[in-house]
């Protein structure tokens, strides 16, 4: 028999950590080579870590929950034969500081005698209750922070929020006196109540909405909003598509959306602004040199995830539309890989597609800029003419231009907008795709 160590593997660039969500196997489970062992969640998407061998899965190093590095051991496989003993020794550097730190809290639990936390009548997770151990939280005090999870459980956001609380609260404090403090802390917290009713229901956001709600606030904290919004005639686009968008899913295979053609002339437009084609790092400015379209997409929970076309001002319409229903259909399937959402440089949202005639969308951090398609409506419009001026029927939608003004005036982010509109109203209805 040898031991095999099963480590979180990398999961793309800048991915550095990831949250055990879900065991599938237990100890004791027999194992298939490439059969997923468990489900993992970064702070974009969730995927299955599969199995690099056939086996008996005899430990698991991490509860649902904890935080694991790319690169440590979580789970040990038991195989048959001694082929993939050479692992084994691989382990070693990656386990020595686990090992230190073991000696750590052991050491710790010798000078102090840990909590007896069975002992409460509220429910605790193993996180809650190793985290509360490791920092000498009494079982008086944990019971007295104020649980935001459902029926009030203290979660892991909790606890690690009244420990910096706590420690910035006092430095002398002993464990004794910790729960008196923690009382007016949590007050504060709650400053405004929220009142409910019997006929009210407490729902408590999943792992993706609270991502999202913390990263949307922060944006707004970090960027200087502001927006320039202009209406654009697509009448050519609307009867180019509606001509050759059978041909074109017969030809490549594809349906042709509007999504692709927006993005074609987005991806034009920041190679004319590379100034909006940045990121801002505290005081500094980097200037991208790729160009890689996030485009908002729906997940199968109803959330938005973001994913990214890599070198969009490369492709030709017929490869935009590719890599876009590729995105799109994978988002939909929950099979979009942690590399998938990295990299992106600008965003591109259509609101369009809930009705919306135009938005006022939040800017990807750390990017500055995110435009958001509003929906197609016919319309009438003056229509300029050799002969004089007449009202017609147009196609026409709106685009709004989100942008960060501390680093893009108004002039660069109403310039690039309106480019858009020039490439997106140049369309010649006789192209070919």
């Amino acid at each position: 028999m040898a031991k095999f160590e099963l480590k979180l593997p990398k999961m793309g660039e800048s991915v550095a950590e990831a949250t055990v969500t879900n065991w599938l196997k237990k100890v004791g489970d027999r194992i298939e080579m490439d059969e997923a062992v468990l489900e993992i969640a970064t702070d974009k998407v969730d995927s299955e870590v599969p199995s690099e061998v056939a086996g008996t899965l005899v430990e698991i190093l991490f509860n649902t929950d904890d935080v694991v590095q790319v690169g440590q051991t979580i789970a040990i496989i038991e195989t048959e034969g001694g082929a993939v003993a050479a692992e084994a020794p691989k382990a070693e550097a990656v386990a020595a500081p686990v090992a230190e730190v073991a000696k750590t809290v052991e050491a710790a639990k010798e000078v102090a005698a840990p909590a007896d936390f069975s002992a409460s009548d509220k429910f605790f997770s193993p996180l809650v209750k190793n985290i509360a151990k490791e920092e000498g939280i009494s079982l008086t005090e944990l019971e007295s922070i104020q649980g935001s999870g459902k029926d009030g459980r203290v979660n892991k956001e909790d606890i690690l929020n009244y420990i910096k609380n706590r420690g910035a609260s006092t430095s002398s404090a002993t464990v004794t006196t910790a729960p008196a403090v923690a009382a007016p802390v949590a007050e504060v917290a709650k400053a405004a109540p929220v009142s409910v009713n019997g006929g009210d229901e407490i729902v408590e956001m999943d792992r993706m909405r609270k991502l999202i709600s913390k990263y949307m606030v922060e944006s707004v904290q970090t960027s200087a909003h502001v927006q320039s919004f202009i209406e654009v005639d697509v009448t050519n686009i609307v009867k180019w598509r509606d001509k050759v968008k059978n041909a074109f899913e017969k030809r490549e295979g594809e349906k042709l959306t509007f999504t692709p053609i927006f993005m074609e002339a987005v991806a034009k437009a920041l190679k004319d602004f590379p100034g909006m084609n940045i990121s801002v790092d505290g005081e500094f400015i980097i200037k991208r040199k790729n160009i890689n379209l996030g485009m908002a997409a729906a997940l199968p929970n109803g959330n938005l995830i973001v994913p990214v076309i890599k070198n969009a001002d490369q492709l030709n319409l017929v490869g935009m539309a590719k890599a876009v229903n590729d995105l799109g259909n994978r988002a939909k399937a929950g099979k979009l890989k942690p590399d998938d959402t990295q990299g992106g440089t600008y965003t591109v949202t259509n609101v369009g597609t809930f009705g919306s005639v135009f938005g006022t969308p939040i800017i990807n951090q750390p990017q500055v800029g995110i435009l958001a398609l509003g929906a197609i409506r016919k319309v009438p419009a003056v229509i300029e003419t050799p002969e004089g001026d007449f009202i017609g029927i147009r196609q026409k939608m709106f685009l709004s231009h989100s942008y960060d003004h501390r680093v893009v005036d108004g002039a660069l982010g109403g310039s690039f907008v309106k480019r858009v509109a020039d490439y997106l109203e140049a369309w010649d209805i006789n192209r070919d795709f």
